[in-house]
């Protein structure tokens, strides 16, 4: 998300207290008996304690932690049903609350008469919701059980009605998502992602709280981990899941960190003392109107080199032919400044687009400098495609200019 955006939720040290008292007067007498005793054992409960953060205009947002943890205190905050004991909540815009689904439904009356209820509940005319009437059955795909009392729907149909009068009634420009997805079956899920794909394509601002990793991670560009009441992550939403991993599932975490070194040193040989750690290439899918190509590679030293390090690259179409190749001394890029363990470095290589059509594979190395024995090399690191409309049966395709002169 590009920091560039207003900011449109601002929270700033926000904390919440809620006073738990475990003495209670439960009958006249007791009433009667000592009225003017204290309640000496109320308990302060820390919901929240300090929390921080900005939402800028468009981004999706997502909050994570274990039940208990004050997500959706937190939620409850921002949408105005709860006031922070301590700190500032700052919103821009209309928002629309999705927190408890069904709230102000009436189990006695018939879906159509609740689908008013709650339009008017979330502010709306009987007209605006006469509007959006039909849209709200179609998306509940409940056409056939309007009229039945509520009482009388499976929870899943009832999920379906709340998340469908929200949906279609939401004209705001901040939207607060909790755990929409715990409930209903399949169909109802789906349409779930669906909607969030659209929210995401619309730009919409949104706050998202829920378990699903694989949620937050696709849906997300940066979240927030609490626990016990205070935030102990913030960062992207990939980074976000792989932390409440570490600390709830941590299991399930050690296994995908093997995973995860397992294939980066997939492919990887040579005499050892430094790491290729990861390749970055600018742009998957280039086209020939695209000049130049750039990747990134990061390295870490693992030992000293007196000598400093020699880097190399090549690029081989998938026959394992290779198409370039150079080092940083062919280059006269050489430095021979030593290096100390620890110490991490990022080249950048770029080079003009000569490729023709087809997939192409990148393969860095580091050498030593002086008896050129491979410290590292890896195998097809990393891969990517050319398109060209000028497609030639050669190996390369470098731009090339023609001009005819009549004499």
């Amino acid at each position: 998300m590009a920091t560039s955006q207003p900011t449109v939720i601002d929270i700033n040290t926000v904390s919440k207290d809620f006073v738990l008292p475990h003495e209670k007067v439960d009958s006249i007498k007791g009433a009667f008996v000592n009225p003017f005793r204290k309640n000496e054992t109320a308990e302060v409960q820390h919901a929240l304690k300090d929390i921080s953060f900005k939402v800028k205009k468009g981004e999706f947002f997502g909050i994570v932690g274990r039940n208990g943890s004050g997500k959706s205190t937190l939620l409850k905050i921002i949408a105005g049903i709860y006031k922070p004991t301590t700190g500032s909540v700052n919103v821009t815009g209309r928002l629309v609350p999705f927190i408890e689904l069904g709230v102000g439904f009436n189990p006695e009356l018939s879906g159509r008469e609740n689908v008013y209820l709650n339009g008017a509940l979330m502010g709306f005319s009987s007209n605006e919701v006469d509007d959006k009437y039909d849209a709200i059955v179609a998306f509940a795909e409940i056409e056939r059980f309007m009229d039945q009392k509520l009482k009388n729907y499976s929870s899943g149909m009832q999920v379906r009605l709340a998340f469908s009068v929200a949906t279609v009634l939401a004209e705001s420009d901040v939207l607060l998502i909790d755990e929409v997805l715990a409930v209903g079956d399949a169909d109802f899920q789906r349409k779930c992602f669906e909607y969030f794909k659209k929210l995401k394509k619309d730009k919409k601002t949104v706050i998202f709280v829920s378990h699903d990793m694989n949620a937050v991670r696709e849906y997300c560009d940066r979240a927030l981990l609490i626990n016990d009441s205070e935030v102990v992550f913030q960062g992207t939403s990939d980074q976000t899941a792989k932390e409440y991993m570490r600390l709830f599932m941590p299991e399930q975490y050690q296994a995908q960190q093997d995973e995860e070194l397992k294939a980066q040193n997939q492919g990887k040989w040579g005499t050892g003392g430094a790491n290729i750690e990861k390749i970055i290439v600018n742009k998957h899918n280039i086209t020939q109107d695209d000049k130049d190509f750039t990747f990134k590679v990061k390295i870490k030293a693992l030992q000293d080199f007196p000598d400093g390090l020699l880097y190399g690259m090549t690029i081989k179409n998938q026959q394992d032919e290779g198409l370039v190749g150079t080092n940083s001394r062919i280059i006269r890029k050489e430095t021979k400044e030593p290096i100390q363990a620890g110490d991490s470095f990022e080249l950048i290589w770029s080079l003009s687009n000569i490729f023709n059509e087809g997939t192409y594979i990148i393969e860095p190395a580091i050498s030593d400098p002086i008896n050129m024995d491979v410290i590292q090399w890896w195998d097809d690191a990393a891969q990517f495609t050319v398109r060209h409309e000028q497609k030639t049966p050669y190996k390369v395709a470098p731009p090339i200019n023609l001009e005819i002169l009549k004499k």
